[in-house]
């Protein structure tokens, strides 16, 4: 038996044979040259067609998936038609490369520039090889490398997968994945965990699994293990039955004596809206509005933008939804909004801070949010990605209050407004910890590379003391406040993947957060684990998490508290 230890990214348990991603597409031979009896202007013009033709199928399949692989797709299909990459082609052709060979060099070029920005941009330098291999294919006029099709439910093990690959998984075949690279924010982890697919990425080694063999995952411990005993299959059968405890959310997130703390749902447009609606979701904790326009060229219309958001809303009647407006940047470049050249997008004109550069969007948007929100009855707030500074959060609300929003509100993504929530709050009505981003900020380490997945880790003691910053702010801003209308504190909730994590939901809920938001799949392993704990117990959870000298000693301690996680299997 070998066993292999990677990061656990979702629950579950399952035996299978293992099944290996089919080899890359083989590169075009160096040097390759243009045929005599092409001009380059048509060789040109193939590529210019055949990077369309790959966008177009990247968008067909991002809008067949759900949430977070929705929002990378539409990225992704830009890329296709990225003029850095068909101009560098271009080039390559007119001086005598074949149009395979010139798009191969091309891809090259970006994803290397892409990899030395650091940061998020390091990660779509795998998309941009991705789309490379997929136009190179277009061009050859045969089918890219796809997941193995087999008559029998596999595990999937690879290196690392593309979103475009991940995105479209089917779970009835597909039944566990296992990745040598990516870490626990990576697309590809955030991926699995909107499909409900049990997943373990960094696991160094197991490239190295024999194709068709019999191999154990837990998705929740992060181990796989070749050659599984009966220990193993007891434990698989132990999560079958465990697992029929989870299969639903009765619509009531609460503590053991009853205090409520609603669950949302995450989604990313009215399909996922009404999949959370179905799966008893409180409301809609964060819609990412981003679907409305990756994918586009130029900016969506007015119409076509209330058309959209309005979808979502009626799906929550009465309802909360949270709209984060739009988070371009970084990991998700627009071509009529963000700067591919930047020298460090992560911490550049992203998010809010688009509106710097590129002033009418943000106001535009707001200007379709309200008039979605005018004809629904949801009960609509609207948050700002990437806010830094009081004044920031100021500007944001003034924008808000322009365009008939009555409640804006604030991510808290990066420390300093973490530090400074008291004098956000003040010019806000509430905030929501986006931990992914707090997570890969606070520690400095990108959120898609496997080597530093310890480092990116919401566990992190000292993402958690930020957590409790938040909390901490509102509740002074409460007792600086002059007015006395302040009564209490304005609501700080958690949107990012931290809240999926039943044992880590705990922990926020002893922090006093107001409200928690997941991919509906989560919910209720969620809810049935809060529902063991008191206020008094989970604070006292909280207490040891923060004060722990590491993540997994804060892990560790937690876990040993919640005697219901072995219960349930998770």
């Amino acid at each position: 038996m070998q066993n292999f230890v990677g990061v656990g990214v979702f629950r579950g348990r399952v035996i299978g044979p293992a099944r290996h991603m089919p080899p890359a597409l083989a590169e075009p031979p160096v040097g390759e040259k243009l045929d005599s009896s092409t001009e380059p202007e048509a060789a040109a013009a193939a590529i210019k067609s055949a990077g369309a033709t790959v966008k177009e199928l990247l968008l067909e399949r991002a809008a067949r998936a759900e949430g977070a692989g929705k929002e990378v797709l539409g990225a992704t299909a830009l890329m296709a038609t990225d003029p850095m990459l068909i101009k560098a082609a271009i080039k390559l052709v007119n001086a005598g490369a074949s149009p395979e060979r010139a798009v191969w060099e091309a891809g090259d070029s970006v994803a290397a520039m892409l990899k030395g920005l650091g940061g998020m941009m390091a990660e779509r330098s795998h998309d941009v090889l991705d789309v490379r291999s997929r136009i190179v294919a277009a061009l050859r006029g045969v089918p890219a490398p796809e997941i193995p099709d087999a008559a029998d439910p596999f595990i999937l093990v690879a290196d690392d997968l593309a979103p475009a690959d991940t995105a479209t998984l089917d779970p009835a075949k597909v039944i566990a994945l296992v990745t040598a690279g990516g870490g626990p924010q990576s697309h590809t982890a955030i991926i699995a965990r909107s499909l409900g697919l049990p997943a373990v990425v960094a696991a160094a080694g197991v490239a190295g699994i024999a194709e068709g063999s019999t191999i154990f995952v837990d998705g929740a411990a992060g181990e796989v293990r070749t050659e599984p005993g009966q220990a193993e299959h007891a434990a698989v059968a132990q999560w079958q039955e465990k697992s029929s405890l989870l299969s639903t959310f009765d619509g009531s997130g609460q503590l053991a004596d009853g205090t409520l703390l609603p669950l949302l749902a995450n989604v990313g447009g009215a399909k996922d809206a009404q999949e959370a609606a179905d799966a008893n979701a409180q409301g809609v904790g964060l819609l990412r509005t981003e679907f409305c326009f990756l994918g586009n060229d130029s900016e969506p219309s007015h119409d076509e933008q209330v058309a959209a958001y309005k979808g979502v809303f009626d799906a929550f009647p009465g309802k909360k939804v949270v709209v984060r407006t739009l988070d371009a940047g970084a990991d998700k470049p627009l071509p009529f909004l963000t700067d591919s050249t930047e020298p460090n997008p992560a911490l550049g004109v992203r998010g809010y801070r688009t509106d710097l550069t590129t002033p009418g969007v943000l106001a535009r948007q707001l200007a379709a949010i309200a008039d979605a929100a005018a004809s629904s009855s949801a009960e609509v707030w609207v948050m700002a990605p990437m806010i830094s500074t009081p004044a920031e959060a100021a500007d944001f609300a003034a924008l808000c209050t322009a365009a008939g929003l009555r409640t804006p509100g604030v991510m808290v993504e990066v420390p300093s407004a973490a530090l400074s929530s008291r004098h956000i709050l003040d010019r806000v009505e509430f905030a929501s910890i986006g931990t992914n981003d707090l997570t890969q900020y606070t520690m400095a380490a990108d959120r898609q590379l496997g080597p530093l997945a310890a480092l990116n880790d919401p566990w992190q003691p000292a993402v958690l003391a930020l957590v409790q910053a938040t909390v901490e702010g509102a509740v002074s801003q409460v007792k600086h406040s002059r007015s006395l209308e302040t009564t209490s504190p304005k609501p700080v909730g958690v949107c990012g993947e931290a809240a999926a994590d039943p044992a880590l939901a705990v922990v926020l809920a002893g922090l006093g957060v107001s409200s928690l938001s997941m991919t509906p799949r989560a919910l209720p392993a969620v809810a049935a684990v809060l529902r063991t704990v008191t206020p008094a117990q989970a604070r006292s959870l909280a207490d040891r998490a923060v004060a722990a000298a590491s993540a997994a000693e804060a892990r560790e301690l937690v876990r040993a508290g919640l005697p219901a996680l072995a219960e349930l299997g998770l």
